[in-house]
């Protein structure tokens, strides 16, 4: 029986889903879904009616290939309230000869994770950044070293509980198994990060529809993450405030004129708004309209920039900065990204070599920035079940008590 695996990235503006079919040579990537959204503000469920009638054409088209499909499902999160700080767990070694076992570790790891929450938080993710055995520094694997004393140094990522769970709810309603649930930002490193990029210092930055995420690697450990409350839409609505132009012409201005590079474009370049939409009337300039997105996606880059500067690593990472989410795709994003951070930037492009492909159009489709954050939920998921081990297929049990009957 075929065994699938869903990364599934409930964004404000668009629902988009990774589907991968487990098999014995590896996971295939077979379909990418992007569906509109509704019921989400900000990376947080706001109604949850609406949320699930946006989800169920999503799962419905995932049914499709079986009605399996939906049991591994990975939810992505990237809510505003995400708080990022470090944790340090000391014990000391149990053994008369000092060597470290496994249960020393394990001691040493709670402890870095007895941190003293707020009512209604919960740590998401307590990541590992190194051991250190008796003041010995970036050690990643003590098991069978010798020492007195072990210390385990974390990062822990806390949420508001209640978000988490509601967000839960949507495809439970709809008859969806949620098997975990990942910080978007580590999911986009997963999908788009080299090892390399992670080890010299590079920041990540996805720039979605409601809000923009962004996590920074260097030495090959994670170092900071946040979420900041603005994002593409923000540049929709002031194009509509701008142009005097209803929202949805807004959005179909920028994503068929829009453009961050002003200086490039003509004043006596010009959209005649009537062949975007029947009623409307005047022509607007599109270097004005570039003007207006260019401001905009400064600001959004200015939230990252001031984190950069607070963590002392404004225009010092050599891996520089890559960007991913559907703002990444607008012409000149990269320059004003380089121009704000003061930083090399490119745009990532996720790394499918592990991946088997049997349709080139969804090779293609690989490229495409909006779907980052899906993917890394699906090579995440893969990896938390466990890499190389088989997934429990649905009717296996049955199987074995008719056998049990036939053979003695």
């Amino acid at each position: 029986m075929q065994q699938y695996l869903v990364g599934l990235d409930i964004g404000n503006g668009s629902i988009k889903a990774a589907i991968g079919e487990l098999r014995r040579e590896g996971l295939a990537l077979v379909s990418f879904l992007k569906f509109p959204s509704a019921g989400i503000r900000k990376g947080v469920l706001s109604d949850l009616g609406d949320a699930a009638q946006a989800l169920s054409p999503v799962l419905a088209e995932a049914k499709k290939r079986s009605k399996h499909a939906v049991d591994y499902l990975f939810l992505g999160t990237a809510s505003s309230d995400l708080k990022v700080h470090p944790s340090v767990g000391v014990v000391a070694v149990s053994r008369a000869d000092y060597e470290i076992y496994k249960d020393d570790i394990d001691r040493a790891i709670q402890s870095a994770q007895a941190v003293n929450l707020l009512p209604n938080r919960m740590v998401l993710h307590s990541i590992i950044q190194e051991y250190i055995v008796d003041g010995v520094h970036d050690i990643k694997d003590p098991l069978g070293m010798v020492g007195n004393r072990l210390e385990v140094r974390s990062l822990i990522l806390e949420v508001f509980q209640p978000n988490i769970k509601n967000l839960m709810r949507v495809p439970q309603m709809l008859g969806g198994e949620v098997k975990d649930v990942f910080l978007a930002s580590m999911a986009d490193a997963r999908a788009v990060l080299s090892k390399n990029q992670k080890e010299l210092g590079v920041v990540l930055i996805n720039i979605g529809f409601g809000k923009t995420t962004m996590c920074v690697y260097e030495e090959g450990k994670l170092l900071h993450a946040a979420v900041f409350p603005v994002g593409s839409a923000n540049i929709t609505n002031d194009l509509a405030i701008g142009l005097r132009i209803p929202v949805p012409v807004a959005e179909m201005v920028k994503r068929s004129f829009g453009s961050a590079l002003p200086r490039e474009i003509s004043a006596r370049d010009t959209i005649d708004l009537s062949r975007i939409k029947e009623g409307l009337k005047g022509q607007v300039s599109k270097k004005f309209i570039a003007e207006i997105i260019e401001v905009r996606l400064a600001e959004i880059l200015e939230f990252v920039h001031n984190d950069l500067k607070v963590l002392g690593k404004a225009g010092k990472l050599p891996a520089g900065a890559v960007l991913v989410g559907g703002g990444a795709k607008i012409p000149g994003a990269v320059d004003v990204a380089r121009h704000e951070l003061k930083l090399s930037v490119q745009i990532g492009t996720p790394d499918g070599s592990t991946m088997i492909f049997e349709d080139p159009e969804i090779a293609a489709e690989l490229e495409d920035p909006e779907f980052t954050t899906a993917l890394g939920l699906l090579m995440l998921g893969r990896e938390k079940l466990g890499e190389g081990r088989t997934l429990p297929l649905p009717g296996r049990a049955f199987m074995k008590k008719i056998l049990k009957i036939f053979v003695p």
